[in-house]
């Protein structure tokens, strides 16, 4: 399996290459070539394995230069017992007879993040071994509040590498700050950037095309690299979770198999529901990919008009994950959508411009053939953590909530009831507070002991990721201009 840049097709790579280089030298995103198919009894067969064989099974269909034995080291590391606080991994939850909840937060930082941080240090280490590479690997990564602990969490002290976080100032709840500044590890690096999560973001894409810097790394004995999903090895662990999301839904007898579902997926940087979409090209039976976005809406806008323009206002939301409008993966899709190497670039530069580009009619359609777009602010998202705690007993957080206030709307819009599965992105306990206010709490306690008020109130345990941050003092308290991020990294890599 070989690996292009979205924007150009020249050059091409081995997926260790592509793993191990993050990004492409002229800002394209590495992608395969083509997207294999799923053997015809391959879901049958799926549905009987454990989710470290389902993970071996999907990632071996793209990394042709990775061993079984190999991948399945890797898998039993990154997603055993003492990493998963259950063993089926990403379980899915029947809210009722047609409506889902996949659990992807049941990792070491209470997030969606870990189903492939904590397989990408084992893709990126194995991948620097396969091309000889000596240097040291600085891995850069821009947050917007769950990927920094989790890259932190599953790089920290993994020979030969190097890791340093940068996250928007005053951007992430509390519980997503205090998890990075007080890392362990001493391979770890945390910085806060004056601003919002595109600036970080734009700021590390900016670190990458820097070819000063990277001459004065070389020199140093690094080279850089990405833990975001714009590397592959991201992308590709979260195509397994949909994949084996419809294998329990056959295993336990909630489809026949063959039957369509939909999937409904909170996103921001588009990486997530891409990941879906990936699944479905391959062979599941999914019908629509549902895009719920916060009052960040630029996706919802995009999928509706085909004009995608980041020059709006910003909003600081209560699912901050998702606060973004630079949607980088959406790059992947458009690639996907038109095949044309010189048509991504066009939109990609016309963004970089003006802030905006607009697709084609025919582009359009093959995209909302695929995907819709919905959208709430914050009050409705409060309001929907309560409706789905009274009526079904379940708890959720504000980037769920999202999500399946997007699948309400688009029932309501279409009557389409096709059995959905809605991705649930982070533990409720990482955002306590709006949690609270959303079950009827105003007297909020203070620091970690909210964690015990919002467990006092549901019956629900602490997630013990979460609990573990009592007593625990920050180690990293710089802040940089987005101007300015690169001297966090060369005082780093002294």
């Amino acid at each position: 399996m070989q690996y292009i840049s979205t924007r150009d097709r020249e050059q091409q790579f081995s997926a260790s290459q592509a793993i191990a280089k993050g990004l492409a030298d002229d800002g394209g995103l590495l992608t395969p070539v083509y997207l294999p198919k799923l053997p015809r009894r391959a879901l049958e067969e799926l549905k009987d394995m454990s989710y470290q064989q389902r993970a071996v099974y999907v990632m071996k269909l793209f990394l042709d230069e990775f061993t079984v034995k190999e991948l399945t080291d890797f898998a039993n590391a990154a997603y055993g017992p003492e990493k998963f606080d259950t063993p089926a991994v990403a379980p899915v939850r029947a809210l009722d007879s047609n409506t889902f909840c996949l659990e992807l937060w049941h990792g070491p930082t209470c997030a969606f993040k870990d189903m492939a941080l904590q397989m990408l240090p084992h893709l990126l280490t194995a991948s620097l071994r396969k091309q000889e590479e000596e240097k040291t690997v600085c891995i850069l990564v821009a947050t917007s509040g769950d990927t920094g602990k989790g890259a932190l969490e599953g790089f920290k002290d993994v020979d030969h590498t190097r890791i340093l976080v940068f996250y928007p100032k005053d951007g992430v709840s509390a519980i997503q700050e205090l998890q990075m500044v007080t890392q362990e590890g001493e391979n770890v690096g945390v910085c806060s950037v004056v601003g919002n999560f595109d600036d970080a973001q734009t700021g590390v894409k900016k670190l990458f095309s820097d070819e000063k810097l990277r001459e004065e790394l070389a020199q140093r004995g690094f080279f850089l690299s990405s833990a975001n999903s714009i590397n592959w090895g991201r992308v590709l662990p979260q195509i397994v979770y949909y994949i084996s999301a419809y294998c329990d839904l056959v295993r336990d007898e909630k489809i026949q198999l063959g039957d369509p579902i939909n999937i409904c997926v909170p996103t921001g940087n588009f990486g997530n529901i891409l990941a879906a979409y990936y699944a479905k090209d391959m062979g599941v039976p999914i019908n629509k990919l549902i895009c719920a976005s916060n009052s960040n809406n630029v996706l919802t806008d995009f999928l509706r008009t085909g004009t995608y323009d980041r020059n709006r206002t910003f909003y600081n939301t209560m699912s901050p994950s998702m606060d973004i409008l630079i949607s980088s993966n959406l790059e992947r899709l458009l690639y996907a959508i038109t095949g044309e190497n010189s048509q991504v670039r066009e939109y990609m530069e016309e963004l970089n411009r003006t802030g905006r580009y607009q697709v084609s009619d025919k582009v359009l359609e093959k995209i909302q053939r695929l995907f819709v777009g919905y959208c709430c602010d914050d009050t409705v998202t409060q309001k929907v953590i309560g409706t789905i705690y009274r009526n079904f007993d379940y708890l959720i957080d504000p980037h769920t909530a999202v999500g399946f206030s997007a699948l309400t709307q688009y029932r309501e819009e279409t009557g389409d009831m096709t059995p959905t599965v809605v991705a649930s992105t982070a533990s409720p306990f990482k955002f306590c507070d709006n949690v609270l206010g959303a079950l009827g709490e105003t007297n909020l306690r203070d620091g970690l002991d909210i964690l015990d008020q919002l467990s006092e109130k549901t019956g629900q345990p602490v997630p013990a990721p979460l609990a573990s941050l009592r007593g625990k003092q920050p180690r990293f308290q710089r802040t940089e201009e987005k101007e300015h991020m690169v001297d966090a990294v060369l005082d780093m890599l002294k």
